[in-house]
């Protein structure tokens, strides 16, 4: 196989402020490149490096044999890069963007018109050609923007986050695009933050603060983690929690919606005692590790992997009912949600799964209280969400991907600030902020910038002011999105421990595998709820194996939709 890619101890900075540092990489041709980190980890930087964009500070790389410094122009020629931001022109239809984009790389008008036909033909937009660029989906302005980087033929692809904010099923259609472009033996690197959209390329490169940590096929990199790994499923999580916490040498225990995964030190494994005082509690079974294991295991991330108690909340939780009643939402002749009923008891971790346009974001707005449906009824306990909404939203609590905290404000002026806005104050207010900087382990971080801190800590500060009116129920929109392994199995211990005392918890996510931490999901489909049951339940009735990942059942749940409605 050809080396497409060399890099010799490739580093960047700017303004003296390393970025990446001592990159040692090749890729060849016919494969699929991953690149695996959190947001700040460098995989932009190198991205741009790749495609000739920025010079490297140190070391060297070529592209096709090209020094990337003084080869841009060839480099450029055999390379397509789409960036997370890639730009579209809205005014323009689809045909017109790729007639743009073909003209930029100037494609011959004879080859254009079979180019453009095949990639409309395999994204599934030859029917949506005249229509203009504004008027798609989001899944459907990023498949118009990959055909758009593929026009030319590339023999090198880059992407930069292709399918963040993409749902798995416009998802599924970008990857044929690629798996195509590999077969035809060209190459590709991606870079992505999804731990099941990891395990579809060929190799990958885990980044950490700029450092490559990591380099391996997906199976080889989960068959370096070390120790036993065990789930434990039960019905008695606070218990059984309290008994496990008491083995020696665990070096990972994570709580999910009804299970406990636990990974032991090498030397280690479950006391013979603990086994049979497990007997009544739950059923153990060793399992084998996942990716996202794997990266925490071989990235040198410093937050500890066994999380203390929280604290118990500074107000008694009042946990309360959230019920809908044939809610419907028309926008005109369109129908963004259909007949939804459901009744959520307190204390449960909901999630809301389903392609972009399905009605999730609308049905949440319905019940905050933002938006009044057409037809139905919607209480949060005894609140109607159309006729009580100044009550109504003094019980909620909601956090979205870009909650808007102060960046020139310290820790305790963003708490201090939301806290007035709930009305807090004295004494009431000092026991709220101290409980919740607690509970997201905000502790000796009073004083800092936000702007000063870490996509992880910011995402926890969020949470905190969120949660500083102790509400009742708890909105969470992609709550979890460019932040680390860990960092997201820790967050979710928040949200876990948050419904244990009481709290309702309505989450939706784009992370799939995040779901098994909700105690049911609800999938949407064109504004219906298809399914609303548990992880497990639902892989029985859609006639999957026990061990399927969420991918499978989310395809399968939307498929069988599909087959229903043809």
């Amino acid at each position: 196989m050809t080396t497409v890619i060399r890099a010799d101890g490739v580093g960047r900075r700017f303004a003296g402020r390393r970025v990446l540092a001592d990159i040692d990489l090749e890729v060849r041709d016919g494969e699929i490149f991953g690149l695996l980190g959190p947001d700040g980890a460098g995989k932009t930087t190198l991205m741009q490096l790749l495609a000739a964009i920025l010079d490297p500070s140190e070391g060297q790389l070529t592209v096709f044999g090209f020094d990337t410094r003084h080869g841009a122009e060839e480099v450029n020629a055999r390379v397509g890069y789409m960036t997370q931001a890639f730009s579209l022109y809205d005014r323009l239809s689809v045909i017109e963007n790729l007639q743009f984009a073909a003209r930029i790389r100037d494609v011959a008008a004879s080859d254009f018109r079979l180019r453009s036909e095949e990639l409309l033909t395999m994204a599934g937009l030859e029917n949506a050609r005249h229509r203009r660029a504004g008027q798609l989906s989001g899944g459907m302005r990023k498949k118009l923007s990959l055909c758009a980087a593929l026009i030319h033929a590339p023999a090198l692809l880059l992407l930069d986050e292709l399918s963040l904010g993409v749902d798995p099923l416009s998802r599924r259609d970008l990857w044929r695009l690629l798996r195509r472009h590999r077969d035809e033996g060209n190459t590709v690197v991606i870079s992505t933050p999804y731990m099941d959209e990891a395990e579809h390329c060929d190799r990958l490169g885990f980044l950490h603060d700029g450092q490559l940590v990591a380099l391996d096929t997906p199976a080889r990199l989960r068959r370096r983690v070390t120790g036993h790994i065990y789930q434990l499923a039960t019905s008695h999580l606070d218990e059984t929690e309290a008994l496990v916490r008491s083995w020696p040498g665990i070096s990972s225990l994570q709580r999910l919606a009804n299970r406990l995964r636990i990974q032991l030190a090498p030397d280690q494994d479950v006391p013979v005692d603990a086994l049979a005082r497990l007997d009544g509690l739950g059923h153990l079974v060793a399992v084998e590790p996942t990716l996202e294991e794997a990266f925490i295991a071989l990235s040198p991330l410093s937050a500890p992997a066994v999380l203390p108690p929280p604290m118990p909340p500074a107000f008694a939780a009042t946990g309360v009912e959230v019920r809908a009643e044939r809610l419907g939402v028309h926008f005109g002749d369109v129908m963004a949600v259909h007949e939804v009923s459901l009744r959520v008891p307190p204390g449960e971790v909901i999630g809301w799964l389903g392609p972009n346009g399905a009605g999730k974001t609308t049905l949440i707005r319905v019940l905050c209280g933002l938006q009044k449906p057409s037809v139905g009824r919607a209480w949060v306990g005894e609140l109607s969400v159309t006729e009580q909404v100044g009550q109504l939203r003094r019980r909620l609590g909601y956090m979205s991907q870009h909650f808007s905290l102060y960046p020139d404000l310290s820790v305790a002026e963003n708490l201090r600030f939301f806290a007035g806005i709930y009305g807090l104050a004295g004494r009431q207010r000092r026991l709220a902020i101290d409980w919740a900087s607690h509970m997201t382990h905000l502790t000796g971080l009073e004083e800092q910038r936000v702007d000063a801190l870490s996509a992880a800590v910011r995402q926890r500060l969020a949470l905190a002011c969120s949660i500083l009116h102790g509400p009742a129920v708890l909105f969470l929109d992609e709550p979890t999105s460019g932040i680390d392994p860990l960092s997201r199995q820790h967050f979710w211990h928040l949200i876990l421990t948050l419904a244990g005392q009481g709290m309702t918890v309505f989450v939706t996510t784009h992370y799939l595998e995040e779901a098994n931490y909700c105690h049911r999901l609800g999938l949407m489909h064109q504004g219906r709820l298809i399914a609303l049951d548990t992880p497990d339940q639902l892989r029985v009735t859609l006639g999957l194996p026990h061990d399927a990942g969420m991918e499978a059942v989310f395809m399968a749940g939307i498929e069988r939709e599909q087959r229903r409605a043809s």
